[in-house]
């Protein structure tokens, strides 16, 4: 049986490392989106992505945050902030070493959400 996308990157451990970095070395420090998180709890705001990401690639479902369009919602978000975001997200996942072709696995599953994020 093929292991889930979940299981190469390393399951929950390895993404919660993703995700820490993904915000606090590379999301935290862009001009481009930074701003978006001024008011958040960036704790909870890990906790949630973490929990999403690891759903997204084929993880157990923990995820029990807002729809991807409510918790987008009056905040504008324009293409260039997405791709901000989804470069960022591709990043992470290089810098702990995780292929190419799973990367692009898992930037089109994110890919998906796009609709709902953006011009909410």
């Amino acid at each position: 049986m093929e292991q889930s996308l979940y299981e190469k990157v390393g399951g929950s451990e390895a993404i919660e490392k993703v995700v820490d970095y993904f915000y606090h070395e590379l999301v935290l420090k862009d001009e481009t989106v930074n701003q978006f998180f001024e008011e958040t709890d960036m704790d909870k705001q890990i906790r949630h992505q973490a929990k999403f990401i690891s759903f997204a690639l084929g993880g157990p479902n923990q995820y029990s945050g807002k729809s991807m369009a409510k918790a987008h919602e009056g905040m504008n978000l324009q293409p260039e902030h997405f791709n901000a975001i989804v470069k960022h997200l591709h990043d992470a996942l290089a810098h702990f070493g995780v292929s190419e072709s799973d990367i692009d696995t898992a930037l089109t599953k994110v890919a998906t959400l796009r609709d709902d994020i953006l011009d909410k």
